[in-house]
């Protein structure tokens, strides 16, 4: 069997940027489209595994060797396969101490690699040791942000850990583009923003996605009755963006850029 999966990392030092809903919706985006999908999350929050069963192992149990990645990979009617979070895994900041700890993540998820297309990875909000172990496992990196000067400012801080882990762990990750989410849909996205918005991707030499994320509370509702965005409000309007930015997403990662 081929190791034909490409892993996808979504992630932002900052929190409350739609991190873990695109993930989400990238993932079960990318299942309707026929696509063999992975969502691992590395949330401690655990906010998209709550449809996990408790009683089977978690992703903290595959990072310490305790269980193997397709013994807890959990299968989902109509969504995404799942590797559930677990609250221990913020034990492991503290626990991964050994050399070649960033590679961790990359090892135990091997055995996986063939039977998916995609694995998306939700991480923290944090540059610890399991976002770390998320860039090093990645081929694309997508990064979502609000359309704001603090959300866009506090990608810098980002590429800096995403500079150190082409040097040392990944140098063939790729940033696959900046997306704006949480939108105000009552507001216009001003020039100026719009403006900002580029200039940061061009300077992160990456693109800006035509797709922006409009908020609804159909997203908080989704999530509270644990349903897709795509099952619960199919005609919402972050169902619709995110319809469109799986699309340009595969789009652009089958086509030069």
């Amino acid at each position: 069997m081929k190791n034909n999966a490409k892993i996808i990392i979504i992630t932002n030092s900052k929190g409350g940027v739609g991190k873990s809903t695109t993930a989400d919706a990238l993932a079960d985006g990318l299942m309707l489209r026929d696509y063999k999908t992975l969502l691992i999350d590395l949330d401690a929050q655990g906010s998209l595994s709550t449809t996990a069963d408790p009683n089977k192992p978690t992703v903290y149990e595959v990072m310490t060797k305790q269980a193997g990645i397709m013994d807890a990979v959990q299968k989902r009617q109509s969504r995404a396969d799942l590797l559930p979070a677990s609250k221990l895994i913020s034990r492991l900041n503290a626990e991964l101490v050994e050399t070649g700890k960033e590679y961790r993540l990359k090892e135990v998820m091997s055995p996986a690699l063939p039977y998916y297309d995609y694995i998306v990875i939700d991480t923290p909000p944090a540059l610890g040791i399991l976002t770390i172990n998320a860039l090093t496992a990645s081929h694309f990196l997508i990064i979502p942000a609000q359309a704001d000067i603090f959300s866009l400012q506090g990608i810098g801080q980002l590429m800096e850990s995403v500079d150190a882990i082409r040097a040392y762990t990944n140098p063939n990750i790729e940033l696959k583009g900046l997306l704006l989410t949480r939108h105000n849909a009552r507001s216009v996205l001003t020039r100026d923003m719009s403006e900002i918005a580029q200039l940061t991707a061009d300077k992160i030499e990456t693109f800006l996605y035509k797709t922006v994320i409009r908020e609804a509370v159909a997203v908080k509702e989704a999530q509270a009755n644990r349903e897709s965005i795509y099952t619960y409000a199919p005609g919402s309007n972050p169902a619709a963006d995110y319809t469109n930015f799986t699309t340009e997403f595969i789009e652009r990662s089958v086509q030069p850029q």
